[in-house]
């Protein structure tokens, strides 16, 4: 396991539309995931896609057993690796919400996102995985799974007056926010 540098906002590699896993249960595999959870857990993130440290495949891994200090007020998400992910729309409701993301370091936007979405994909082995999530999870997923389309956050937002420094829209962060 190693912690992988994480790719900024900039960078052309964050803007590439990744490929579909082929093979699941490799060493391969479980290596990128190990490292991907080691790299998530020492930038303290809510989620990271495979894209962000330069793998160009559909993975994402998001969730944690305890409350992460970014995000605060926010509900668990259960720890989830998914692979080669689809989302769909479960009715109509968006909803604006504060993201940050480790690609764009220091900053947050309120962005808008669907309520309630549906997930489909695949664990490390192959198992499908088939979820209804709200409000933060469905969150979470959207925003990493953009990660695969080669979409960060700010391209999602409607008002940049809502685009800022995360110390200066949170204070109280300060020292657990290192976007």
């Amino acid at each position: 396991m190693a912690v992988r540098e994480i790719l900024k906002m900039g960078d052309s590699r964050l803007l590439r539309t990744a490929e579909p896993v082929q093979s699941f249960g490799t060493p391969e595999l479980y290596g990128l995931i190990a490292d991907m959870l080691e790299t998530m857990a020492a930038a303290r993130g809510a989620g990271l896609a495979a894209p962000q440290i330069g793998v160009n495949l559909q993975v994402v891994i998001f969730g944690s057993d305890l409350p992460n200090p970014r995000y605060p007020e926010a509900p668990l998400v259960p720890r989830t690796v998914l692979i080669n992910p689809r989302i769909t729309v479960v009715g109509s409701e968006q909803e604006e919400g504060w993201e940050g993301c480790l690609s764009v370091p220091g900053l947050r936007g309120r962005v808008p996102r669907w309520q309630t979405i549906g997930y489909q994909g695949f664990d490390a082995e192959g198992r499908a995985i088939d979820r209804v999530v709200e409000g933060f999870h469905a969150r979470v997923v959207q925003h990493e799974c953009d990660h695969l389309i080669g979409r960060l956050y700010p391209t999602r937002m409607r008002d940049l007056s809502a685009f800022g420094f995360t110390e200066v829209l949170f204070p109280q962060l300060l020292g657990a926010d290192d976007d």
